[in-house]
C-alpha cells in the first residue's frame, strides 16, 4: 500500500510528510527488509556459545565459593566493557516498549517489533550465561547495577520521532557491533570472543534493516530525513549512558580500544553515511540543505577532536608502557 504526502509545500512543490504517513508509507519497505531479514538471519543456540563445565556454585544460600578477581580469564578492559555491553541489553524491556509505541504492533512494523526483541533477548541470556559461569565479573556488583540501571528507566533521546528513532538506530545498531566485536578481541578468552563475534552478526544483519529503511525515507522525504540525520548523529549517545559509573566506563573502553572518538567517526558515522549518500544528495530544499552542510561541519570538527584523543591516547598508552 503506498501512501501519498497529505500536503504539497506550495513553495517547492515537495511532499510534506508528517511522521504518521511516513510510517503507513514506509510498510512496503518494512515487509521487504523483513523478508530479506528472515531468509539471511541464521538460527542459533545461546547455551551453545556458554562454558558450563566451568561452572560451581557462589557463596550464599548454596555455601559455594566466592568470587575473586583471579577467577576471571577476562582482562580488566573486557570486563568493563562486558558489564557495559550486558547492562545495555538488560533494558530490552523498555527498549521494546519504546519501539513498539513509535511503530506499532500490526503489520509488518509490528512482526519486525516482536522478531528484533526476540533476537536481542537471546544476547543477553547468552552474555549473563557466559559471565556468571566463567565467572568473569563479580556477580554481586553485576546484580546491583542492574536493578539500579533498570530501576531508572530508560528513554531515547528520539523517542519524540519515528523518523528520528529510525535514523538513530541505523547508527547505533552498527556502534553496538562494533563495541561487542571489540570487547571480544580484547577480552583475552577464545569462548567470549566467539560468543560476541555471534552476537555482532544479529547486530550488523539489524543496522542493515535500519539503513534501508531510512535510505527509503530519503527518497520519499529527503528535507525530513536529512535533518533528522543531523539531529541524530550531532547529539548521538549510547543507550547505555544513563547506568552507574558509564562516564568511567566509557573513558576505560575509549584507551583500551573498544569505542572511542576515532571508532565512532570511522567505523560507525561514515559507513552509513557514504552507503547512503547523504552528504552527496541533491533534491533539497532549503532547510536540507543547511541540514546537510551542518552535517558535514559537524563530522569535520569530530575528526579533528578524533585525531586529538589519537594523539592523546598514544601518549597516555606510552607512559603505561614505560612504567612497566
Amino acid at each position: 500500500m503506498t501512501i501519498a504526502p497529505d500536503r504539497l509545500d506550495g513553495a517547492r512543490g515537495q511532499a510534506a510528510w508528517t511522521d504518521t504517513r511516513l510510517l503507513y508509507a514506509l510498510e512496503e519497505v518494512v515487509e521487504k527488509e523483513l523478508n530479506r531479514h528472515l531468509k539471511a538471519a541464521k538460527e542459533w543456540m545461546p547455551h551453545e556459545y556458554v562454558p558450563w563445565s566451568d561452572g560451581r556454585n557462589f557463596d550464599g544460600v548454596l555455601d559455594g565459593e566466592p568470587w575473586a578477581p583471579d577467577q576471571s580469564k577476562v582482562t580488566s578492559i573486557g570486563r568493563t566493557a562486558l558489564v557495559v555491553n550486558l547492562l545495555t541489553e538488560d533494558n530490552l524491556p523498555s527498549y521494546h516498549h519504546e519501539i513498539a509505541s513509535l511503530f506499532g504492533r500490526d503489520g509488518a512494523w509490528g512482526t519486525w517489533v516482536h522478531r528484533w526483541t526476540a533476537e536481542e533477548g537471546r544476547h543477553g541470556i547468552v552474555m549473563r550465561d557466559y559471565l556468571l559461569t566463567s565467572r568473569a565479573v563479580d556477580p554481586v556488583e553485576l546484580e546491583r547495577f542492574r536493578m539500579a540501571h533498570m530501576s531508572a528507566g530508560f528513554e531515547s533521546d528520539n523517542a519524540h520521532s519515528m523518523l528520528h528513532s529510525v535514523a538513530y538506530v541505523a547508527f547505533q545498531e552498527l556502534a553496538t557491533r562494533i563495541s561487542h566485536r571489540n570487547t571480544g578481541r580484547h577480552s583475552g578468552d577464545p569462548v567470549c570472543d566467539q560468543m560476541l563475534a555471534r552476537i555482532a552478526t544479529d547486530e550488523n544483519l539489524h543496522m542493515v534493516f535500519y539503513r534501508n529503511l531510512l535510505g527509503a525515507a530519503f527518497e520519499l522525504a529527503p528535507d525530513r530525513t536529512m535533518c533528522a540525520v543531523r539531529d541524530v548523529v550531532t547529539g548521538f549517545r549510547m543507550p547505555g549512558h544513563g547506568m552507574p559509573g558509564f562516564e568511567r566506563a566509557a573513558v576505560q573502553m575509549a584507551l583500551g580500544g573498544i569505542y572511542n572518538l576515532r571508532i565512532h567517526h570511522d567505523d560507525v558515522l561514515q559507513p552509513v553515511l557514504r552507503y547512503l549518500r547523504v552528504l552527496e544528495r541533491g533534491g533539497l530544499g532549503p532547510e536540507g540543505l543547511a541540514a546537510q552542510d551542518e552535517l558535514g561541519a559537524f563530522l569535520e570538527g569530530l575528526d579533528g577532536q578524533a585525531r586529538r584523543f589519537d594523539e592523546r591516547q598514544a601518549a597516555i598508552l606510552a607512559r603505561r608502557a614505560a612504567r612497566g
